[in-house]
């Protein structure tokens, strides 16, 4: 595998500052909360800027995760080159080819032009991506009709404020343990301007003095951006050997920390697709199902951007929603439909045949009480293999499961545990779980669990 990376040298700031619950559990999924280190965590989050509480979630890791962008970038980017990855900083891709059994790119790199060729290319080079434009993606929905300045910035001495709403315009400021603040200012009266870098510090200065009455254009700024309440996405992930992730695939305002993430989502999902594909273990099919997975949730996630957006960005003329808001948000069920759906821990794909609820759904991570001792569920799928979990009340288990998967074992790996006695698989017999920790089946028949293992992992070994 090839990354190009435009960028010369790491970033040093970081746009985005935390990761979700489901991103917690896909990186325990592949063992880098180990580099990582466990960060520090906070349950108040917000829904359009009405305070909402992560801390209630179904997960090994409820709350929101405070890891700065430049941190996580950097865990990748080791982790990348650890597996062997070509990783290639300076390139700038400037035209792309599909041929019937590859593609064929060319980059401006530090030693001039350079012809690349490769079965597949995956762009995830953010929203005003290359490879979708060269490739011939349509990116249908709405443009920006509102804006949010931000920048962090040292030597100020401002309130820390939590989507403070003035008669002017909306502020936000949060100062770090490191002495930095990061602000964020919109004027209600505002609208986004034609923008072909980063806003000046005086106008963001301006912006907040004219909001706040406050004066912080005495402070340093260390960078600065604008974003508004674009809402597109791409109308397909998948042209032949030509895929879209993250912000490449889905354009939309950053509230609430849910593009990164939703990024990281989409590789999770498609990684593992690819890498079977490639190395001959699985068809091309399989990576349709990459759109027809992600799609969706990026739709959804886009809509529930653009009703916090709707509601934090108004006026005085949606003082009368967010009150109804608020109400709402007190009731339980709907704070925990939103915390589901912003988290990603709701995320449910439709598998085709079955209509066991549990199919399409994540594997929580659950300690698993095995022969040898407890066992996190996720370390069997840090190597990016598919999981068999049999549940057994104890005795000799059953020998169907793992005999019906013995031609899949270079793929899955079987596990047998004690039953669990709370939580979505209590009551269940068996589940396969693909690398991306979502259950492709469950149940108790050696028909049904052959048909998803050669869905999901391809051919037996030895066909």
């Amino acid at each position: 595998m090839v990354v190009l990376e435009q960028r010369t040298a790491p970033i040093t700031e970081s746009r985005a500052s935390t990761l979700h619950a489901r991103t917690m559990e896909i990186l325990d999924q592949r063992g880098l909360l180990g580099p990582l280190g466990i960060p520090a965590s906070e349950t108040k989050g917000h829904f359009g800027g009405i305070p909402l509480d992560f801390g209630c979630l179904d997960s090994r890791y409820p709350g929101l995760w405070k890891v700065l962008q430049a941190r996580t970038e950097a865990l990748l980017w080791r982790w990348a080159a650890d597996l062997g990855a070509d990783l290639r900083r300076g390139y700038e891709l400037s035209a792309l080819t599909e041929h019937p059994g590859h593609v064929e790119v060319e980059v401006l790199g530090p030693d001039g032009s350079v012809s690349l060729r490769a079965p597949y290319i995956v762009g995830c080079d953010g929203e005003d991506s290359t490879v979708g434009r060269l490739a011939g993606f349509d990116f249908p929905g709405a443009d920006a009709s509102r804006e949010l300045l931000r920048a962090d910035v040292a030597g100020i001495d401002i309130p820390n404020r939590r989507f403070q709403r003035f008669a002017a315009g909306l502020a936000v400021a949060a100062r770090r343990d490191d002495g930095v603040t990061r602000v964020m200012v919109h004027e209600f009266a505002g609208r986004p301007a034609l923008r072909t870098g980063a806003p000046a510090f005086a106008e963001i200065a301006g912006a907040w003095a004219r909001v706040t009455g406050e004066d912080i254009s005495v402070g340093t700024p260390l960078w600065s951006n604008a974003f508004g309440n674009t809402c597109r996405q791409a109308d397909r992930y998948r042209g032949n050997r030509v895929l879209l992730a993250g912000d490449a695939a889905h354009r939309q305002m950053p509230v609430g920390g849910q593009a990164l993430n939703l990024g990281l989502q989409d590789a999770m999902n498609l990684g593992w697709k690819l890498a079977a594909h490639v190395s001959g273990r699985a068809p091309a099919e399989l990576l349709d199902t990459y759109h027809h997975e992600r799609h969706p949730v990026g739709a959804r996630t886009l809509a529930n951007i653009a009703a916090q957006a709707a509601i934090l960005l108004g006026g005085p003329e949606v003082d009368a929603l967010r009150a109804v808001f608020e109400e709402l948000i007190a009731v339980d069920e709907v704070a925990g439909h939103l915390t589901g759906m912003i988290s990603g821990l709701d995320t449910h794909y439709s598998h085709g045949p079955g209509s066991d609820p549990l199919l399409g759904a994540r594997l929580p991570l659950y300690d698993l009480k095995t022969e040898r001792g407890l066992l996190n569920a996720a370390v069997p799928l840090r190597t990016g293999s598919g999981l068999l979990l049999h549940l057994t009340e104890g005795g000799p288990p059953e020998p169907w499961p793992s005999a019906t998967a013995a031609p899949w074992a270079d793929r899955v790996r079987t596990v047998t545990a004690a039953p669990v006695p709370d939580g979505v698989l209590s009551g269940t017999e068996s589940v396969l779980v693909r690398p991306d920790g979502h259950i492709a089946w469950a149940g108790g028949d050696a028909d049904g669990l052959r048909a998803a293992l050669g869905r999901w992992f391809g051919a037996p070994a030895g066909s």
